[in-house]
């Protein structure tokens, strides 16, 4: 594969589950316990802050205490190292791309280290425990809520996306379902712009037919002998 001038990447929770942090497909993990409607929507949220709070302070816990893995580091690698333009998009509100070396990482759902006024729209880094009624630096409301974009929200950055997909001269999807939308409609974006598209997962996504080139297995081996191509 040649060298190109930008490279687009997505990643999904797949490529931080290697870390111990599971997707809400997992069986056993913490979205296992929870309907997605409860915790992951600002329906749930206003009828029982206490428990969407306990979810998302548990779920800060566990990525606190999680290390990036060879994936996540290989990207960075490849951010530094590569001679064209490298955009790290991601679908995971941890911070293990920027643990593992990454820059300017585009969290379109947000992240677990933010908070976020339910009011005013301000944004505050979160503690480790956010509480009901968590007021706001700016307003003083107390409508403090996790920074993560719930089912129903539009995600973060989506016009800065949609530019880089349509300069795009390879786009890759990693350890993404290929299931929520918009970012499962992102490979189509990058064929629009002629762009170079592979999928790199586990298992074959609902979208890897739309794609290019497949490559299948633990992102932690895929990645890395990936980037080592590209930078070869």
């Amino acid at each position: 594969m040649e060298k190109s001038a930008k490279t687009v990447i997505l990643t999904g929770a797949g490529i931080s589950a290697e870390s111990g942090l599971g997707t809400f497909r997992d069986e056993g993990g913490l979205w296992a316990q929870h309907r997605i409607e409860d915790v992951a929507t600002p329906e749930g949220f206003a009828r029982n802050p206490d428990l969407v709070h306990g979810f998302y302070n548990a779920r800060r816990a566990q990525a606190a205490k999680a290390q990036p893995n060879p994936a996540h580091q290989a990207l960075a690698q490849l951010q530094a190292d590569h001679p064209g333009e490298v955009v790290i998009v991601t679908q995971n509100v941890d911070a293990l791309h920027e643990a593992g070396g990454a820059a300017q990482v585009l969290h379109m759902h947000g992240t677990l280290a933010g908070a976020l006024c339910a009011v005013c729209g301000h944004r505050w880094p979160a503690p480790l425990e956010m509480q009901t009624g968590q007021p706001c630096p700016a307003c003083a409301a107390p409508a403090g809520r996790p920074d993560v974009v719930w089912f129903g929200e539009m995600p973060y950055f989506m016009e800065e996306i949609y530019a880089h997909l349509a300069e795009a001269d390879l786009f890759a999807a990693i350890g993404t379902s290929g299931e929520v939308y918009p970012a499962a409609a992102f490979v189509d974006e990058a064929h629009l712009a002629g762009a170079l598209t592979v999928e790199l997962n586990l298992e074959p996504s609902a979208a890897a037919s739309r794609f290019g080139e497949r490559r299948f297995g633990p992102a932690s081996e895929t990645v890395p002998a990936w980037v080592a191509e590209l930078l070869r």
